[in-house]
């Protein structure tokens, strides 16, 4: 009876009290004034956001902080210029679009298995002026995957997609893969030893690069008002963490053809 009482009353809440005015409300409302509704730093600095993030943290985003572990590993895809980048899990598209910014002349191909973050994605690309070069398609299967690639030689696959990396990244069934740059996060919470599996795939035909996430702090939320004096110190917390169940860490995944042929 109590836990219906409460949920009952967080309801009735949020429908009285306008989302602005609720504590993660207000923050998020606060950071998309101050940002303008554009991402304020970073790889992707300038691009025009929706409202929305599907299945991650979305002030970081607008923060340009989101990810910052990975900022070199971004210039240095974004420095290789590929005709074609392959984003799986592709969200709302901070990569697919971000990408196709820094990228004039790059075709993105966005695989998002949630019709919500179809549309938000759809929708961003529009916002950016990006859309006839970014692709959106559903759930990304491997021979999705391998169809994609096909015989391209300059093009890069980023992964997010929760564990289905296992299923995905799999050079036997995409042999396309054996040849292009690779940024990947791992899911070993989901998938154990999928870093381990994804080593031993790719040791071979890759140099790869481990990258651990950081910390975050409050701190790295930069604006502070009397909303923010009144809220408790973990709202600040949450608003610049971005929501990971456990320390993650990514794969940055270069093709050892390249090294050879640019020697």
């Amino acid at each position: 009876m109590l836990v219906n009482l409460s949920h009952f009353t967080s309801r009735l809440v949020r429908k009285i009290v306008p989302e602005r005015f609720r504590p993660i409300g207000y923050l998020n409302h606060l950071t998309r004034k101050n940002c303008r509704g554009e991402v304020r730093q970073g790889p992707f600095e300038g691009m025009r956001y929706v409202k929305v993030s599907q299945g991650s943290a979305y002030i970081p985003k607008l923060l340009g902080i989101y990810e910052r572990e990975l900022v070199t590993q971004v210039e240095a895809l974004i420095a290789r210029a590929p005709r074609l980048v392959v984003d799986l899990g592709a969200g709302e598209g901070y990569y697919a679009v971000g990408l196709a910014c820094r990228l004039p002349q790059t075709r993105v191909v966005a695989f998002e298995m949630e019709a919500v973050g179809r549309q938000a994605l759809h929708d961003m690309a529009a916002l950016n002026g990006v859309s006839e070069r970014v692709d959106i398609r559903g759930k990304c299967e491997a021979a999705d995957l391998a169809a994609t690639l096909g015989d391209e030689t300059d093009a890069v696959v980023v992964c997010d997609v929760e564990g289905y990396e296992e299923k995905l990244l799999d050079p036997v069934a995409v042999p396309a893969l054996k040849r292009v740059p690779i940024l990947v996060e791992l899911h070993d919470f989901i998938i154990p030893q999928i870093t381990e599996v994804l080593s031993e795939r790719f040791g071979g035909t890759h140099h790869i690069t481990h990258i651990w996430q950081e910390p975050r702090a409050r701190a790295d939320f930069p604006w502070r008002s009397l909303g923010t004096s009144l809220l408790p110190g973990r709202y600040l917390d949450w608003s610049v963490s971005e929501w990971r169940p456990v320390r993650m860490a990514w794969f940055w995944m270069e093709p050892l053809q390249s090294d050879a042929a640019g020697s």
